[in-house]
């Protein structure tokens, strides 16, 4: 999945989303990844992998990457919801 842009479901730091760089036992690199925070429109993070989230999630700025040492799940995004998740906004 190296290159793919990837749903990361973590033990203790949340969901982020992003361009999977390296994956070694429970330690992932994303590059321009992104927390979601909260999302509606999504019953799970299948569905958010597929489609994306709703307008009133809560989805971070893009920083340019980060290492995540816990992850529990990694999911490969669709094209839908890549675009998607690139564009998805904090909700106010």
């Amino acid at each position: 999945m190296i290159g793919k842009y990837c749903v990361i479901r973590t033990y203790s730091a949340g969901v982020h989303v992003g361009e999977l760089v390296s994956h070694s036992g429970t330690e992932v690199e994303l590059k321009d990844a992104r927390r979601i925070w909260r999302w509606e429109g999504a019953n799970t993070l299948h569905e958010i992998a597929l489609r994306g989230v709703g307008d009133k999630s809560k989805v971070s700025d893009e920083v340019p990457s980060i290492a995540l040492t816990e992850a529990i799940e990694i999911i490969p995004c669709a094209d839908a919801a890549i675009e998607n998740l690139r564009s998805a906004k904090w909700a106010r």
